[in-house]
């Protein structure tokens, strides 16, 4: 556990304090270290409240596969309001040679959904705030979407204006065939974030990125440091051993397997969702999750593309974002939020690290790897005081 020194000459660890504790922060519990030279702060706030928990859905919701054209029912569900709630947003130009994409086996054309853009990719996001409010851009994990956020925009919009966007290849964003305009490499997540940015905003920006994508999000940090005001990380894999993917999801990567898996909505949503934290997800939400898997094999295409490529290149990015964070010309203030019931990554060497870097760690000991599925509405406002306190230093 991380060490609390008290420093009563320090006056911020006061304020913060504080703020951190003050009558408006959410109910749930979590555990705050500062670690930076000279001086170290621990919070603790707890509460027996258990609503945060998801549990498991009345016998009346159905087993989830009652569907037509690949929703729940006719009647209005949870993934039609969430896509009234959003946008598209055009961004990253499409490469290749513009031709269309056919099946890798067959040689067929597929259907549109598999197909890229003409010019410029399509980007689903759900924006929370005013427009003129500083922005906070919310960055969903592997495999996730923008929904996982759902619960922690409503927090950060009384402030801040909040944006949550589907990755390529995930929920209602374009999801072309790898080989066709988007090989799903990271290489590309991050070059394609930096062009999202630039689309959303021409100011500052703070990043809040969970899971395996933080190692793309810190590179675009590095390469556009003027452009990134603060970067908080919910769980990402900071330590060698973190660098590799777990057999639920690499097993997408392998041939012929891989490619049954992932067109399957139980093993390609609700598994990983699942299988890396303590909670249960209601039935309303899952059918969101599985939603794209449920109206077109685009999706099971992806994330057959991006589990290949992320086994293959995620132990040099891991290692790449250790060695940026660790350097001591990095200037962006950075927090680290680690949900401690992570069955994916271990928290063995997470403080260690925090020390050794001076970033500031935020411990969230009933929350798991999708830290912001299980607590969102206290990571909204825990992300919002983060921001907040960090412009006063």
């Amino acid at each position: 556990m991380a060490v609390h020194i008290q420093n009563p000459n320090f006056l911020h660890t006061h304020q913060l304090r504080s703020s951190l504790t003050s009558a408006s922060a959410s109910p749930a519990s979590y555990h705050f270290t500062r670690y930076s030279p000279a001086k170290h702060s621990g919070i603790i706030c707890k509460s027996n409240n258990k609503d945060d928990y998801l549990i498991d859905a009345p016998v009346s919701a159905g087993d989830g596969f009652s569907f037509s054209g690949g929703k729940y029912s006719d009647q209005p569900s949870p993934s039609d309001e969430w896509l009234k709630q959003g946008k598209w947003v055009k961004a990253h130009r499409v490469g290749g040679s513009g031709e269309e994409a056919k099946d890798p086996i067959f040689g067929l054309t597929m259907g549109s959904s598999s197909q890229a853009s003409k010019d410029v990719f399509r980007w689903f996001c759900v924006e929370s705030g005013k427009v003129d409010s500083p922005p906070v851009i919310l960055i969903h994990g592997f495999p996730s979407q923008s929904y996982s956020y759902r619960k922690a925009l409503p927090a950060l919009s009384k402030n801040y204006r909040a944006i949550a966007f589907d990755w390529l290849g995930f929920g209602f964003s374009d999801k072309p065939q790898a080989g066709y305009g988007f090989n799903y490499t990271l290489d590309e997540y991050v070059s394609s974030l930096e062009s999202f940015i630039d689309e959303v905003t021409t100011t500052q920006v703070s990043l809040v990125v969970q899971g395996y994508f933080s190692t793309a999000a810190v590179k675009c940090a590095r390469n556009r440091p003027e452009k990134i005001k603060n970067l908080i990380l919910l769980n990402p894999p900071l330590t060698p051993e973190h660098a590799k993917l777990p057999s639920t999801l690499s097993v997408f990567s392998n041939f012929l397997l891989g490619e049954i898996f992932s067109q399957d909505p139980l093993r390609a949503s609700d598994k990983p969702l699942t299988s890396c934290g303590p909670y249960k997800m209601k039935e309303d939400d899952a059918m969101v999750y599985r939603r794209p898997y449920l109206t077109s094999g685009s999706s099971g295409f992806a994330l057959n593309a991006i589990s290949r490529a992320m086994k293959k290149e995620l132990k040099g990015y891991t290692e790449e974002m250790r060695t940026s964070l660790m350097d001591k010309d990095w200037k962006i203030p950075t927090t680290v939020c680690w949900g401690q019931r992570d069955k994916w990554l271990s928290y063995q060497g997470v403080e260690e690290f925090c020390k050794s870097s001076g970033h500031d760690l935020v411990e969230l000991p009933m929350a798991g790897h999708h830290v912001q599925e299980d607590c969102g509405e206290e990571i909204g406002g825990l992300i919002s005081r983060i921001i907040s306190k960090s412009a006063l230093i």
